[in-house]
């Protein structure tokens, strides 16, 4: 087991991607301290991984002091801390026109400011571990799409403190930090995000093959096995790494012909 005695605190950890990771690290022998807003869903992850392979922590992570809080939650319950896992995200359409300073304010509180903060708190815990942090971030955070300016802002904001701490701590405190990219990842909030914008309950079966070659999204899971290599011993040295998990090229991309011929005479 990869992560055999491992502690590993996830924010956003009641649903998705942040559930699939927390599920994966008790398979892989850690225990994992969850935190999330909805909390009987937490509750419920809790009854699933046991008690004596789990706990929940339900706070807002922009609160103040709510990093320290949850830091010391974990360290009350387990002992120590070995992993940090920044999975907790504000995603919201907006653009140049749509985005108020007080929305772009709160976007980058949820999705960049928090997680600095859950670092700077955890930082002299990891430190006796020689721990890690994963920060999961988003492939917008190369440039995103027409709609998601201050998402895409925020992400690359993290890209970017992911690469920064991910040389200087390792050097100087020991503690590696990467991230994860993902992708378009079908999940029940994406599900019924789309749901709730009008569109048929099985539209991840349609898919064109310019947005999913593979013509299905990623699972939660997939993200989760990439997330258990980069927390665990096995990924040795690796710091300051962003892993995209896409089905295409980010950059050089070649466009289907379908999509060459339709657009060349334009």
């Amino acid at each position: 087991m990869r992560l055999k005695d491992k502690v590993v605190l996830i924010t956003g950890g009641y649903t998705g991607i942040g559930k699939a990771i927390a599920q994966t690290c008790v398979k892989e022998g850690a225990k994992v301290a969850m935190n999330g807003l909805r909390d009987a869903l937490g509750g419920k992850l809790v009854d699933e991984l046991g008690t004596e392979n789990s706990v929940h922590f339900t706070k807002d992570i922009t609160e103040k002091d709510a990093a320290a809080d949850i830091i010391e939650q974990t360290l009350s319950t387990f002992g120590k801390l070995d992993g940090l896992v920044n999975n907790a995200a504000l995603i919201s359409s907006s653009n140049l026109q749509t985005t108020s300073v007080d929305f772009l304010q709160k976007m980058l509180e949820v999705n960049t400011i928090a997680p600095f903060a859950l670092i700077q708190a955890a930082l002299p815990y990891l430190e006796k571990n020689n721990g890690c942090v994963l920060n999961i971030g988003s492939i917008n955070a190369w440039c995103g799409e027409p709609d998601l300016l201050a998402y895409s802002m925020s992400k690359g904001a993290l890209m970017t403190m992911s690469r920064n701490l991910g040389d200087t701590l390792f050097r100087n405190n020991g503690v590696r930090v990467n991230q994860i990219n993902p992708g378009w990842v079908l999940t029940e909030n994406e599900i019924e995000n789309k749901r709730n914008q009008g569109m048929k309950d099985d539209w991840f079966t349609e898919l064109p093959d310019i947005f999913a070659p593979a013509r299905r999204l990623f699972a939660p899971e997939e993200i989760a096995t990439a997330a258990v290599y980069l927390l665990s011993d096995q990924s040795g040295p690796v710091s300051g790494q962003v892993l995209e998990l896409e089905q295409f090229p980010m950059i050089g991309r070649n466009p289907p012909k379908v999509w060459t011929d339709s657009h060349k005479n334009n």
